[in-house]
């Protein structure tokens, strides 16, 4: 099958090649045939496009499959024991220094923690120890205090625990329990 030749056309300014200016003459565009998209290119086109979409894919999936595996964080002090009042709550980051988490003391004896930032747009969720809850501002959703379990709004998944270890008046938190 041959394909239909389309005559050559002249530069956009009509001049010759040769007089083009050197990004012309480096990229020369065939005006008459510019439209023209080979079956062959097309192919190329959506293979390499697929290709860079899949990879992407894989490479989120591979950071999240080695995150769920990694091996527990190491413990590290949050706060002393007698630094956190009874229905309070301390700020601290963890793992790292972009994650912001709440201590909350709710009785004597019981210390909880959780990622700050709610699960629905990441706004900072505030401690409300007297309600037994944690609350989102930006579209009133709420968390349950014990459990971090959404109770109302928008939110559909649970905050980040943090687990903790009080050892020698000191709260250390050695890891974070993902919700499902």
């Amino acid at each position: 099958m041959e394909r239909e030749r389309v005559p050559e056309s002249k530069m956009p300014d009509g001049r010759p090649l040769d007089q083009q200016p050197k990004w012309r003459r480096d990229f020369p565009v065939d005006t008459a045939r510019e439209e023209e998209v080979e079956r062959r290119d097309f192919v190329k086109f959506l293979v390499l496009v697929s290709g860079a979409f899949a990879t992407g894919q894989l490479w989120v999936a591979g950071k999240d499959i080695l995150r769920r595996r990694r091996d527990p964080l190491g413990a590290m002090p949050i706060a002393k024991v007698r630094d956190v009042a009874v229905g309070s709550a301390h700020s601290f980051n963890y793992p790292d220094e972009h994650d912001t988490c709440l201590l909350v003391r709710t009785d004597d004896q019981t210390f909880l923690a959780y990622n700050q930032k709610c699960t629905h747009l990441s706004c900072a969720v505030l401690p409300r120890v007297e309600e037994k809850c944690l609350r989102c501002p930006c579209h009133n959703g709420s968390f349950d205090l014990m459990t971090g379990r959404p109770t109302g709004g928008p939110p559909r998944r649970p905050l980040p625990k943090i687990t903790l270890v009080v050892r020698d008046g000191i709260i250390y938190a050695t890891g974070v329990e993902l919700g499902t």
